[in-house]
């Protein structure tokens, strides 16, 4: 299964979306964003689903998610 992590402009906005993460029933985890992705806030979600979680409500604070393979981070989706 695909392993993702999520980045955003704000930590706030990051325990919203381990919330979201929890809601769909995903193990998801708040950890520092790795030095290769740049982050406004410094933390980020990692998860690994099926495919990469969107919702509307967090749209604005969300900057981008990225699929994590062979050590290389391809982005999917980005504001």
């Amino acid at each position: 299964m695909p392993e993702y992590i999520a980045t955003f402009h704000s930590h706030y906005a990051s325990m919203r979306y381990k919330k979201l993460c929890d809601k769909h029933q995903i193990a998801g985890k708040i950890m520092p964003v790795p030095r290769s992705l740049s982050s406004s806030c410094g933390t980020c979600v990692g998860y690994t689903a099926e495919n990469y979680l969107i919702d509307d409500s967090i749209l604005e604070e969300l900057e981008q998610i990225v699929q994590v393979e062979n050590q290389a981070y391809i982005v999917v989706y980005e504001v």
